[in-house]
């Protein structure tokens, strides 16, 4: 067991909420310590009511696989809402069991290790031309010439969005992450939805919606070999995804497809510029490639949190929790906990594959569908790194986004080379 950490903290001055704190400085990690040590299930103040803080590792592997207990079905994000919103934006990941695996049958298929290999080619193919246009240009914003391109172009390949609206979900992706703080009219977009009707209370929201029917509809008409096309006439047991269902499924697989995906490599690249000797570590000993994949996920920590709710009285980590209360799940202080990871705040490509980081929802029925995707995105972004010697090197300061739910990276200078 590690020593108590005890300064600067106490459990009145404890703010993890804060979307300021993630933008000025990243996960605030001396906070999640102080809490692990010292209060693992806090009581948390929220404008709309407390919650219950789960920081230690053990205890969100229990919330995790309960999911009896720790239900998704009164949503997974911090703020409540009312029945009318949850009704429009319910979607697999605020569902449980039946209805949660009814869904993951519908769409999985598409999603799974032997599928996810056919992508590999394509993926590659982006991969490079992103590196090679990085490496032409000489210094460049990592985001936007690689981890934002990089996830997108993918998954709009094997969605089947045309590729000229890469850069429009790319911008529907940032407006969602940004949340009620990006100043959007609520009307853009065209948008005439309540805003807290839509996801992250954004209108970006409403055009991923839109755009996802639009495209769900024409590919029932004229099924094409994608993704889209696939969902729309998926059938289990002589069900098929509603409409609502299918664009709800849609926004979900644009935005985590998108985003945790860049915000795993904006995050991984920045650790490798900040410890250049991990990345001549990785091309002294390509061996080591998985393990710096899940070290990068688990470093990164692209999902923050996710909320359930209790549906009876329970204890968790010795603390009595009652029937409806918030609990919340700090993936952000798991995955650095040191009673299972070793120096956990440090960097190590080498760092053993257990125990497993908590990343993606592991352990539990709501592991993430495009987990596979994404560790194939990141895997081959390696590999073409080791191939072709990229070197990295600060240009600038890092900007992070201004969320406590995505440890987003918006701006990542950096200057860039290829050995070929």
């Amino acid at each position: 067991m590690t020593a108590e950490v005890t300064a600067p903290f106490d459990s009145t001055s404890i703010d993890i909420v804060d979307p300021g704190v993630y933008a000025a400085g990243g996960i605030p990690h001396e906070a999640f310590a102080w809490l692990r040590h010292n209060d693992p299930i806090h009581r948390h103040s929220y404008e709309d009511g407390d919650f219950w803080a789960v920081t230690r590792y053990d205890d969100v592997v229990t919330m995790t696989r309960d999911w009896e207990t720790y239900s998704s079905h009164q949503f997974v994000n911090l703020p409540d809402l009312s029945d009318e919103a949850k009704a429009v934006r319910r979607s697999i990941i605020e569902t449980d069991p039946p209805a949660h695996a009814r869904l993951r049958k519908l769409a999985m298929p598409p999603f799974t290790l032997r599928k996810v290999a056919d992508y590999e080619a394509a993926t590659r193919k982006i991969t490079n031309t992103l590196l090679t246009a990085a490496g032409e240009l000489g210094t460049i914003d990592i985001v936007d010439a690689i981890s934002a391109p990089l996830p997108i172009q993918v998954i709009v390949n094997i969605l089947g969005v045309p590729s000229e609206d890469a850069n429009f979900m790319v911008e529907l992706s940032d407006f969602l992450v940004a949340g009620a703080d990006s100043d959007l009219p609520a009307d853009s977009f065209g948008n005439t939805t309540p805003v807290e009707l839509l996801p992250f209370n954004s209108p970006a929201a409403h055009a991923l919606f839109e755009y996802g029917k639009k495209l769900g509809d024409e590919r029932r008409v004229n099924p094409h070999e994608d993704v889209v096309s696939y969902l729309v006439h998926s059938e289990v047991e002589g069900e098929r995804l509603s409409e609502n269902e299918f664009a709800n499924f849609f926004q979900v697989l644009v935005f985590a497809g998108n985003e945790t995906t860049r915000t795993a490599i904006s995050n991984g690249l920045h650790a490798f510029m900040q410890n250049p000797e991990q990345l001549d570590k990785l091309y002294a000993h390509p061996e080591l490639l998985e393990n710096a994949l899940e070290e990068i996920i688990r470093y990164a920590t692209p999902v923050l949190h996710m909320r359930r709710t209790t549906t009876k009285d329970t204890v968790l980590g010795g603390q009595e929790i009652a029937a409806g209360d918030k609990v919340v799940m700090w993936y952000a202080s798991s995955n650095f906990d040191e009673n299972f990871f070793e120096d956990p705040l440090k960097f190590d490509i080498s760092r053993p594959p257990r125990p497993k980081h908590l990343a993606f929802g592991a352990q539990g029925p709501h592991h993430c569908i495009g987990a596979s995707l994404a560790r194939l995105e990141i895997r081959i972004l390696l590999e073409e790194m080791i191939k072709r010697q990229v070197r990295l090197e600060p240009a600038g300061n890092i900007v992070r986004a201004r969320s406590n739910f995505v440890n987003g990276v918006l701006n990542l200078p950096a200057s860039i080379t290829l050995a070929s």
